[in-house]
């Protein structure tokens, strides 16, 4: 810093970039919203830059977005509308957790019946899903209780880390379709699959479930896998090597 920022350094392509210009050095589209600096600027292995190297180009080509997100839902998503970044339906707003709670990635799409749904997307890369979790609020109970797919012995697991913050935003998608507005709508966890900590959660996370309409986890090699089906773009390959190339570990060793 301050060159990072000024040159945008961090980021994969010039769509990226401008995106990132957008969504984050704007102060009008950027209010409220908790974009972590300096290390969205000059940290090359935070998840939130991974969010926009990631979605920035799809955010840029909505018919690339659609063919993506059409494979990889089995044709749960019809068309894309909008991917936005950092997106709550309302912070701190009772109707949904009451909480700051936001999803790093926000896709709406329309459905095969022509309605509207969403994909609620919290990004990981290397974090540990570890720490002290957030005052549990009653508030999280009632919304558990409508969406029904909690088996009610695991509540306890579901309150604490490393299960809390997942339990959170799928949570918030679950209040988010519950409100009305859209009529499919889902949660999804993504992370690198060697990630032991991620995986080690979403296994126990999954065990707390009894259905899984309005969740589901995602690996980051399988869906940059799922892009290079629909497009030759070098900037798939860029994204690969940087974060996914774990054979360059091998030279520290």
């Amino acid at each position: 810093m301050p060159w990072a920022e000024q040159t945008l350094a961090n980021y994969l392509t010039s769509t990226v970039r401008n995106v990132v210009r957008e969504e984050v050095m704007d102060q009008k589209k950027s209010r409220g919203k908790l974009f972590g600096r300096p290390r969205i600027f000059n940290d090359l292995l935070s998840s939130q830059p991974l969010c926009f190297n990631l979605f920035g180009e799809l955010k840029q080509d909505l018919t690339l977005a659609t063919a993506v997100f059409n494979g990889f839902t089995s044709g749960r998503v019809q068309e894309v509308i909008s991917i936005e970044f950092e997106e709550s339906p309302g912070r701190g707003d009772a109707r949904f957790t009451g909480d700051n709670s936001a999803f790093d990635v926000f896709v709406t799409f329309k459905t095969p019946r022509g309605g509207d749904g969403f994909i609620g997307i919290e990004v990981k890369y290397h974090e540990h899903l570890r720490g002290i979790a957030a005052t549990h609020r009653p508030r999280y109970d009632e919304v558990a209780d409508t969406m029904g797919c909690f088996a009610a012995e695991n509540r306890t697991l579901l309150r604490s880390q490393p299960l809390q913050q997942i339990w959170r935003d799928h949570l918030l998608a679950g209040a988010l379709k519950h409100a009305g507005d859209y009529g499919d709508g889902f949660f999804v966890f993504l992370y690198p699959r060697d990630n032991p900590h991620c995986a080690s959660a979403i296994a126990k996370y999954r065990a707390c479930l009894t259905d899984f309409e309005t969740f589901e986890d995602w690996t980051l090699e399988g869906l940059t896998s799922g892009i290079k089906r629909h497009t030759s773009a070098g900037w798939v390959e860029e994204l690969q090597d940087r974060y996914l190339n774990f054979e360059k570990l091998g030279s520290f060793e």
